[in-house]
């Protein structure tokens, strides 16, 4: 005797069709919608912290705005007096002199500490820990130190120059000079910063072909030139565009270094005033808020177009 098996409750009791696409519906929502969810805090927060501020200075900067308000609209009027401001592209000639002396230097050392970190030391995590002390040191204890070590009169700089029967050098008095101290003082804070970047990225490359490369007979140095650098390339554009992107807003180094009355102006002849340093005496020193707005948007197309630049010959050389 065959008995009938009764049905099961989901046969007895299907779900409404309706209710099936409502769900369908749903989950597609979810998955199209969610990554947009996820990433709008970002967009929120530079919304409010990034975006509104550069039109605001840019709508600032077509009027003439004292700390007393707006005094009225001037169109392009404060642009085309920064062209032919001589102080202003002193300041430009300033921070590029001092971005490329600092830069260069900046990210060859570092890719130097960065291949020596990636070898087999003794106390490697102690070193690569030391390496990021100058980042986290305060830049305003980094300034007062570096304008000690390279003062005119007691500066150890200039006592160790003294030693070899070599003339002590006023380090504030002249453009190179000033420009040197400062990048020094630049370098050493960054180029531990820089080197644990690259040596991120050289600790992803495989290792079979490094023993490749010594098995075919090629040298440390030529391993490095032919497969150390092309494979951390990525790092390398990241670093050289972050550089020149703090390069040109370097202000607390220049003002500390400067001491006293002419610091804001980068010294008596405004010899190591960058652009950022005469954005602030502008705008917050002589109270001309629209001009002072107007170099910012300058300083933030230079940025812009510096970056490109790096941009396109670090692409090219990887070609």
């Amino acid at each position: 005797m065959v008995t009938q098996q009764r049905p099961r409750a989901a046969e007895r009791n299907p779900a409404p069709p309706r209710r099936r696409e409502r769900g369908s519906l749903l989950s597609r929502w979810d998955l199209k919608a969610s990554p947009y969810v996820y990433i709008a805090p970002f967009f929120l927060i530079f919304g409010v912290f990034g975006l509104f501020p550069l039109l605001y200075t840019a709508w600032v900067s077509l009027h003439d705005w004292d700390l007393g308000g707006d005094g009225g609209f001037v169109g392009f009027a404060n642009y085309t007096t920064l062209f032919g401001d001589p102080d202003f592209w002193n300041a430009v000639v300033n921070t590029l002199g001092m971005l490329v002396l600092a830069t260069v230097p900046q990210l060859l050392l570092a890719l130097v500490v960065a291949a020596l970190l990636n070898q087999k030391l003794r106390g490697r995590l102690l070193l690569r820990m030391g390496v990021l002390l100058p980042t986290v040191t305060s830049v305003a204890a980094v300034g007062i130190v570096f304008s000690q070590i390279f003062d005119r009169d007691a500066g150890m700089v200039n006592g160790i120059l003294d030693l070899f029967g070599m003339v002590p050098i006023d380090w504030r008095a002249d453009k190179w000079s000033s420009w040197i101290a400062i990048s020094v003082m630049v370098d050493w804070r960054w180029t531990g910063y820089n080197s644990l970047i690259y040596l991120a990225a050289m600790q992803s490359i495989p290792r079979e072909l490094y023993e490749a490369a010594t098995v075919d007979g090629a040298s440390k140095i030529r391993q490095f030139r032919s497969i150390t650098v092309p494979m951390i390339r990525p790092a390398i554009v990241f670093t050289v565009i972050m550089s020149t992107i703090a390069g040109m807003q370097l202000f607390t180094e220049p003002l500390i270094f400067g001491q006293g009355t002419y610091a804001i102006s980068g010294g008596s002849l405004r010899q190591f005033q960058t652009v950022s340093m005469y954005m602030f005496e502008k705008a917050f020193r002589d109270a001309d808020l629209g001009y002072g707005s107007a170099i910012a948007w300058m300083i933030f197309l230079l940025i812009t177009i510096l970056a490109v630049i790096n941009f396109l010959i670090t692409r090219r050389s990887s070609k």
